[in-house]
């Protein structure tokens, strides 16, 4: 299923106990990246290469997190959370930001704009995977995709 540059995991229809995740990145590769991630963590997920639809998905999704990046092409993400935060159907939904802004004053910046955590790009798959894990309340089961790739 596509939505507006977007695509659905297969998951989707599979298991609707796993938490959704909708992911917004204009990078190809980064977006691939995060959909291995959270694929591998066990979540379904939407992915998204433009901003401009991402209020109405969420709204009629209602994903359990959403992961955005700051730096768009149409709408930033500063933007975007913006809102979401003051949506009535969306306020509640915990969001990421993932964005090459690295500064102690980006970070500032972006949590004070409504973003509940932030992670910098390039990230460690194990490091995503604990925000993820804290953003998502108990939702995910409770092995380490990251331990399991060692092994």
């Amino acid at each position: 299923m596509y939505l507006a540059h977007s695509f659905i995991s297969d998951g989707k229809q599979q298991n609707s106990q796993k938490p959704l995740i909708l992911a917004v990145e204009d990078n190809d590769d980064n977006l691939l990246l995060i959909s291995y991630a959270l694929e591998s963590l066990g979540c379904q997920f939407i992915c998204q290469s433009d901003s401009s639809s991402t209020f109405l998905v969420a709204k009629e999704y209602q994903p359990d997190l959403i992961m955005l990046d700051i730096l768009l092409p149409s709408l930033s993400g500063i933007e975007v959370v913006r809102y979401l935060k003051n949506d009535s159907l969306t306020y509640k939904i915990p969001v990421l930001a993932v964005t090459a802004l690295a500064t102690r004053e980006d970070r500032e910046r972006i949590l004070q704009a409504g973003f509940d955590d932030y992670i910098s790009k390039p990230f460690l798959i194990e490091d995503l995977e604990t925000v993820v894990r804290r953003l998502l309340r108990g939702k995910l089961e409770p092995h380490s995709s990251y331990k399991l790739c060692q092994d």
